[in-house]
């Protein structure tokens, strides 16, 4: 029998991967997809995001949420066995679908795919790394961007020993396809700078793909044949020297409960504030808004957010909301929690 195909998919926070988990979802053309959502946080907003999505021959038990821990971390209690549940269904999937947390390295994800009881019967047909590239030209993965950005306009080949970095550079080192995404928001020079130094970064062939919202045909993405459990060797680490171990201690997440708001405006505005002022990551969730029947999904990474209506409340649902705040260890959650709840 041949081998199951999975794709892995990669990204820092709010690169985009679930619109492109989701893009791919819409365009499957009837192929049988399995998702597996590993979120960071206390709850699975993501996981959720997709299950409600109403997409024709997606079915809630084709999405499966991994919440607790970062997959590169508990690889042996979560992920074997929940490939294996897939591949003993009586119709298994036609292909695998793995969105990672931000904060995930792929190498040692990347090294259960050698494990034996998943070796024989799965192959990773390819890794896809998601670049927020606002983001990336604005220099969010450093601790003082200002700072990095002033040295390496001064100095292209400094290096600077930084958590947020190594993530991205794993990222970027094990993937077969990098999508810098959100294009849209970035001029043409800035997109040719990224291309240029996320080239550079990889340092061997992979195709790097502009694409907007997680736009790309599933043609594209899916069938790469990469077998990367195979190629270790040439998607170096920067932890490759501590088997896979790391630690998170540099991030934290926590659940900011909401109760029913009169404009979606005066939220994301409360949201962009305390994003700047605590410099959070990332913020993401959903609010009950007055009046209105459906629910509001919100999205943010730095000061910008996109919101949108995405599904009618249940008639016996509380119309409750919340916001899931991430960023790195320390933040004042007593003061964010209030400015958020306004």
């Amino acid at each position: 029998m041949s081998k199951i195909p999975a794709t892995i998919v990669t990204g820092f926070l709010g690169a985009g991967k679930t619109t492109l988990v989701r893009h791919v979802l819409e365009n499957a053309g009837g192929r049988r997809i399995a998702v597996i959502v590993n979120e960071f946080g206390a709850l699975g907003i993501d996981g959720e995001t997709l299950k409600s999505c109403g997409i024709p021959g997606c079915e809630d038990e084709d999405i499966i949420e991994l919440a607790n821990g970062c997959l590169c971390c508990t690889v042996a209690d979560d992920f074997v066995p929940t490939i294996e549940a897939l591949l003993n269904r009586p119709s298994p999937p036609e292909h695998i679908l793995i969105e990672t947390s931000g904060l995930a390295l792929p190498k040692p994800l990347l090294k259960a795919f050698g494990w034996p009881a998943v070796r024989s019967r799965v192959t990773v047909d390819g890794v896809i790394a998601v670049v927020d590239g606002p983001a990336v030209a604005a220099g969010r993965f450093a601790d003082d961007p200002e700072a990095v950005a002033r040295q390496r306009a001064e100095d292209a080949s400094v290096d600077h020993d930084n958590p947020l970095a190594e993530v991205y550079e794993d990222q970027l080192q094990a993937a077969d396809m990098i999508l810098v995404n959100k294009t849209d928001l970035l001029d043409a020079d800035t997109l040719a700078r990224l291309r240029t130094e996320i080239g550079t970064a990889v340092g061997r062939a992979v195709k790097l793909v502009p694409t907007r919202e997680g736009r790309i045909d599933p043609a594209v993405l899916l069938g790469l044949g990469a077998a990367a459990e195979d190629d270790l060797a040439s998607r170096p680490s920067h932890h490759d020297a501590e088997d896979g171990a790391h630690e998170h201690d540099d991030f934290e997440s926590f659940v900011v409960p909401i109760g029913e708001i009169d404009t979606p405006e005066a939220l994301l505005a409360r949201l962009a504030s305390v994003s700047e002022a605590h410099d959070i990551l990332r913020l993401k969730g959903f609010a009950a808004v007055r009046g209105k029947p459906m629910r509001l999904a919100v999205q943010g990474v730095g000061g910008r957010f996109r919101h949108h209506f995405d599904q009618p409340w249940a008639a016996a649902e509380t119309r409750a909301g919340h916001m899931v705040v991430i960023g790195r260890a320390g933040l004042d959650r007593a003061a964010i929690t209030a400015s958020i709840q306004g």
